[in-house]
């Protein structure tokens, strides 16, 4: 049991790097609070002292703003990060070298006695905020990004982000040289912390890449109807696009002048520029003259 409780202390200083010492460990680390406790309150759960094992669990609730239902199975060298928030069920199971970081749910989503919590299997990450709800299994090394709901099974060494959660990764790698230097370094310093990956997609970059895309159809469909209002001999405005420089900002006089030259040239209907209608208008009354 000792050894278990120095492992539970001793597994901080590789995943937090901001842990000094013991001594601050176990004064200021509600996480390690909590799961002590909870190695108290599982004993008692055992032996069937249940009245005073969940009495204890409130108490440590209470004082650490994590619960953990004595009933729930934790393994070796378990870590919650800053830890508010967290709440794991009573049929829950949590494998070797957990992590979980504030506000993880893992919940049950029926009212059956039986097995209606998570199980998660040996180091797999839970980033802050996410909820995995359910008696489904998490395999060994995934991980959960952070605010992700997750109802269905993940294999193993998966990334899952998103409501509800979706798989992004699912393969190995090949490791570049860079890449193994990275490894090492998060070794050395710990883990993928918050449940974040170096592969994991970025939305706003896709976002980007879409709009991208949309413009080079639209600017390929403008030409295609320039060409063919040209044939039909209609006249086209030539306009080019001004390069944009995002480190300069035009004055009012130069928007206004730019909008005025846009504005003289624009088509009509016909595909006809106004200047060209005007001076077909004085041609036609210096021809009834």
């Amino acid at each position: 049991m000792f050894r278990r409780i120095r492992e539970d202390i001793g597994c901080v200083f590789n995943r937090d790097p901001a842990a000094r010492h013991w001594f601050e460990v176990i004064t200021t680390y509600p996480g390690v609070h909590a799961i002590l406790w909870h190695r108290l309150n599982h004993r008692l759960w055992g032996w069937r002292l249940k009245w005073l094992a969940r009495w204890i669990s409130m108490f440590s609730r209470w004082m650490t703003g994590i619960e953990i239902h004595p009933g729930a199975t934790i393994g070796r060298r378990f870590f919650i990060d800053h830890g508010m928030g967290v709440v794991i069920g009573e049929t829950a199971v949590v494998g070797d070298d957990c992590t979980l970081y504030h506000g993880v749910t893992l919940g049950g989503t029926s009212w059956n006695k039986g097995q209606r919590h998570p199980t998660l299997a040996n180091n797999v990450v839970i980033g802050a905020g996410a909820k995995v709800l359910g008696p489904l299994n998490l395999g060994e090394g995934c991980r959960v990004g952070s605010n992700a709901v997750v109802l269905k099974d993940v294999p193993s060494g998966a990334t899952v982000v998103g409501v509800p959660g979706r798989i992004i990764t699912s393969e190995v790698l090949e490791p570049t040289a860079q890449d193994k230097k990275i490894q090492a370094m998060a070794k050395k310093l710990g883990f993928d912390a918050y449940g974040m990956q170096k592969h994991m997609p970025d939305p706003v970059a896709n976002a980007i890449n879409a709009m991208l895309e949309h413009i080079h159809v639209m600017d390929k469909r403008m030409e295609d109807m320039r060409s063919a209002i040209k044939s039909l001999g209609g006249g086209v405005a030539d306009l080019s696009i001004t390069d944009t420089d995002t480190d300069t900002d035009l004055s009012q006089s130069e928007i206004i002048s730019t909008f005025q030259k846009y504005e003289k040239t624009e088509l009509n209907q016909e595909g006809v520029s106004n200047k060209d209608l005007s001076n077909r208008a004085e041609k036609e009354d210096e021809s009834d003259k």
